[in-house]
């Protein structure tokens, strides 16, 4: 049996094997509210054989999605539409995971197909962008937004800690929170972005000061023997990726001491210069040091969509999931071709019974 194509259990959670859809943006909802084609997509990806399916990023209140199209989750009847994309995958034999999210000051953007930008203070889709201190992104997500305030702060964790009951109430079994990718836990952490100077800047501790508390107070709500897990952004790739990466590895130990159970490893992104060294597993070595150093489980999702490259990430442990994201919107069924590869014996396990039938018994 291939390392991939093994079971992995976390906590009271087994996937039927090592490939993991990651959060993927669809732009598709109105009113944070999922549809139609949400249930489809997701349906369609738990079908093709993955172990874990997580639903893209989806906003804890109103001001805090990427887009005004983007999915939230602070409301009753998003969680009620939510439980539908939950079934569905796990009606394929998939296990349902939600990332949950604040977009901080890239937040409130046009979709990625008509601009990317800031949406224009006189559009009536506008509404003003928060962030833990007055910088904007810049480039195209040039917007300054405003500091928040300690009520500010307050307010959003309790909006993740809502949205953590509210996602185990639709039947998700496994949570991540969005702690990446310059959004605003992760501009929390990051000196670029976060110049306060108060309790929640300044320091190590103080930058981490907003992600071990939300981290804290959605473990009071989520159960213990369901995993709680985070994507962040380890490092910059801005020239300082020692120390950054030194800074990432103490507050991973410190999430790991107050609950999480897995973390998915990730680039920053909080700022537009940086020379991200694009490849296959480009990330193996970083995550293998995260999880070596904090004891921790790790994932990735950065080019390891390679059957070899996968295998390999696995088998020398520098992961326990592979995050495998684009390969699967071009064929949701890559799983099967991934144990096609790897000369897996029937492979057509990771099928589901009536797809297997047809491609064993008729097979020419």
């Amino acid at each position: 049996m291939s390392a991939l194509f093994s079971e992995f259990k976390l906590k009271d959670v087994t996937l039927r094997n090592r490939i993991a859809v990651p959060p993927m943006c669809q732009y598709s909802a109105t009113q944070g509210l999922a549809n139609e084609w949400h249930f489809s997509h997701y349906n369609t990806l738990a079908r093709g054989g993955a172990g874990l399916v997580i639903v893209e990023a989806t906003a804890v209140t109103p001001e805090g999605r990427i887009t005004p199209a983007c999915l939230g989750l602070w409301n009753d009847e998003q969680a009620e539409q939510l439980a539908k994309v939950a079934q569905g995958i796990k009606a394929a034999g998939a296990v349902a995971g939600i990332q949950i999210a604040h977009a901080g000051r890239k937040a409130n953007a046009n979709k990625p197909w008509e601009g990317d930008d800031h949406i224009g203070s006189d559009s009536k889709e506008f509404w003003p962008s928060i962030a833990p201190s007055a910088l904007a992104f810049g480039h195209h997500l040039s917007r300054v937004p405003e500091e928040m305030t300690l009520s500010d702060i307050e307010r959003v964790k309790q909006g993740f800690v809502d949205a953590a009951k509210r996602a185990l109430d639709a039947g998700f079994e496994w949570l991540e929170l969005h702690f990446a990718h310059g959004y605003l836990a992760q501009s929390f952490f990051s000196k670029h972005s976060n110049h306060r100077n108060d309790q929640y800047g300044g320091n190590l501790d103080g930058r981490s000061r907003f992600l071990l508390e939300t981290l804290q107070a959605v473990r009071e709500v989520w159960p213990e023997n369901l995993p709680l897990t985070a994507r962040f952004g380890v490092l910059e790739y801005d020239g300082k990726d020692d120390e950054t990466l030194a800074e990432s590895i103490a507050l991973i130990k410190q999430l790991k001491a107050n609950g999480l159970d897995l973390l998915s490893v990730s680039v920053g992104f909080t700022i537009a210069e940086t020379n991200i060294p694009w490849g296959d597993g480009f990330l193996g070595e970083v995550a293998a040091r995260v999880r070596q150093e904090a004891e921790l489980p790790v994932a990735s999702a950065w080019g390891f969509a390679k059957a070899e490259v996968a295998e390999h990430a696995l088998e020398t442990q520098q992961l326990d999931l592979v995050m495998i994201g684009r390969a699967m919107l071009a064929n949701p069924h890559y799983p099967y071709a991934l144990a096609q590869q790897l000369n897996v014996d029937q492979p057509s396990w990771v099928l589901p019974a009536p797809y297997a039938h047809w491609l064993e018994r008729y097979a020419i």
